[in-house]
């Protein structure tokens, strides 16, 4: 069967290989162009790009998809593509390319549809620190992941090897369980066995693309919230706060729960009885550990980095910066 892989970034990537792996080689690869990446602007392919060079697969970086396009620059005169699979290619693919393969196009999406639709449902998912999500496969129409459900699958993140997981952590096993998936489900939607099922539209949320001022850190929010949104935002846009006039990203916490502290420790500082910081306030715990009030509870903070300057630890960081105790950041 001649199946079309369109894929994009590290989720896309994992479904390619899994793909491969089970003998299920797709004939064509299609994924963006290659982009200029870090100061020195080198053209950077992307993670399915590679993916596909490591299995010596035929390769494609259309600027815009279009039929004619994909009929004479990207498959060639010979291809009758049978089935296409799409896993986080990042644009939507239009109706006229959707109706080129016989058996229709088929989608993999790390949530349980309708819930979650758009293109960050593994970043919100933890952002709204949800118990469980999931991987839905369905086929593809020209609205945005709207498509009939053709399986479904759960997953139980807290059951997870990694309890909290990190961004990366996350989609690395949805990719895998909706590759393993998709893997079952091409045969039977091929043979017929298959009855797609509309999604039910009055139960759909939506999520959004974020940007990097979306990992600046209301202090004024619960600490377990604070503490998914670093999760969320690893490693992109990250979780950053500011200090004397420059963003100060907090790489890695614990949640400290207690709202009374007893002490405020710096050189300027008497030891206090029990109080509530304002949230923002820099203090040291009872074990002198760095620490920040927030709107309940607070974050110990183990792992931080200046702008400029290499990630440390917190006990390096206050050896240079002994001033940050007692201020609002």
């Amino acid at each position: 069967m001649n199946i079309v892989f369109f894929g994009t970034s590290e989720f896309g990537a994992t479904v390619l290989e899994k793909l491969v792996q089970a003998n299920t080689k797709p004939v064509l690869v299609v994924t963006t162009p290659d982009k200029p990446a870090g100061r020195s602007l080198k053209l950077t392919p992307s993670p399915v790009k590679v993916a596909a060079q490591k299995y010596s697969l035929e390769v494609a970086q259309p600027v815009k998809l279009g039929p004619a396009k994909f009929d004479s620059n990207l498959a060639g005169p010979s291809l009758i593509p049978d089935l296409f699979v799409v896993a986080s290619y990042g644009a939507i693919l239009p109706k006229e390319v959707l109706d080129v393969p016989k058996k229709g196009t088929l989608n993999v999406h790390p949530s349980l549809l309708p819930t979650y639709r758009g293109p960050s449902p593994v970043h919100t998912a933890i952002l709204n620190g949800d118990k469980e999500t999931g991987v839905t496969i369905m086929l593809l129409d020209e609205k945005m992941d709207h498509g009939p459900i053709l399986a479904q699958q759960e997953f139980s993140i807290f059951n997870f090897q990694f309890s909290k997981p990190t961004f990366p952590e996350l989609r690395d096993k949805l990719a895998e369980l909706g590759a393993e998936l998709l893997i079952k489900t091409i045969p039977q939607w091929v043979e017929g066995k298959i009855q797609a099922i509309p999604q039910d539209d009055s139960r759909a949320t939506y999520t959004k693309i974020f940007a990097k001022e979306d990992g600046k850190i209301d202090w004024n929010r619960p600490a377990e919230e604070i503490e998914c949104q670093m999760r969320a935002f690893t490693p992109w846009p990250g979780t950053f706060t500011v200090f004397k006039g420059h963003n100060l990203k907090i790489l890695k916490v614990a949640v400290f729960n207690r709202n009374l502290v007893q002490n405020l420790v710096g050189p300027s500082f008497p030891k206090l009885g029990p109080t509530k910081f304002t949230p923002g306030t820099v203090f040291l715990t009872e074990d002198k550990k760095l620490a920040i009030q927030c709107g309940e509870g607070a974050l110990v903070i183990e792992e931080l980095q200046l702008e400029g300057k290499k990630p440390m630890s917190s006990k390096e960081f206050l050896l240079g910066h002994k001033d940050i105790i007692g201020s609002k950041v």
